[in-house]
């Protein structure tokens, strides 16, 4: 993303000022992609905690995959079912930050008594849900703003009947896959072994003296 940065820096400055708009353009987003994912760092360092690793390297692939290669790159439209395919990348860091909640409200021994199905059912609705509000966001701001982020028009053609729905309904059954593969993964994990939770933990670091 540096690398592209740098050539987009060059490409700005180099090229006629009638084709500079689309190179602004894109380097504003290569940009605004290196501070999302730098951001989950700096509130880690502003917190005192440290981010657990199974999360944060999660968290960067998905950015990576949607604002670099989808959106830079234009993985959505030239790679099929890309936009599925992050759904299903972000569904399950969702299922493991669900995990990371039971985590942050309960503590010490009181892990111990609560049951590994609550847990995978817990980490499942928790992922599910937010998709769930995802799809909210996409729905309001469609109507508000006249956008298509959930492809009910195909070149500027309202979609009728089930066709409308595929694009969300596609979105809820792959963000439903993730959040299940998470759950259940967790759910083995937490049975033979509690302490399997411990990588998913927020682990507060001390000030230095």
């Amino acid at each position: 993303m540096i690398l592209s940065l740098t050539f987009t820096v060059v490409a700005v400055s180099t090229v006629p000022a009638t084709g500079r708009g689309k190179q602004m353009f894109l380097l504003v987003e290569i940009v605004l992609g290196i501070v999302i994912l730098l951001l989950p760092q700096w509130i880690a360092k502003l917190g005192n905690f440290k981010l657990p690793e199974v999360l944060y390297v999660l968290f960067l692939l998905f950015i990576y995959g949607s604002v670099y290669l989808g959106t830079v790159y234009q993985f959505y439209s030239r790679i099929p079912y890309w936009d599925k395919i992050l759904h299903v990348g972000s569904a399950m860091l969702l299922g493991c930050l669900g995990y990371a909640l039971i985590g942050v409200f309960v503590r010490g021994e009181q892990l111990t008594h609560l049951s590994p199905l609550f847990m995978g059912i817990f980490a499942f609705t928790f992922g599910l849900s937010i998709g769930v509000f995802w799809e909210f966001y996409e729905f309001t701001f469609d109507g508000l703003l006249g956008l298509n982020m959930q492809r009910y028009m195909s070149h500027g053609v309202l979609l009728q009947g089930r066709a409308a729905l595929m694009d969300t309904m596609g979105d809820l059954i792959a963000d439903a896959l993730g959040t299940f593969a998470v759950a259940a993964i967790g759910y083995i994990g937490i049975k033979r072994d509690i302490h399997w939770l411990d990588k998913f933990m927020f682990r507060k670091i001390a000030p230095k003296k």
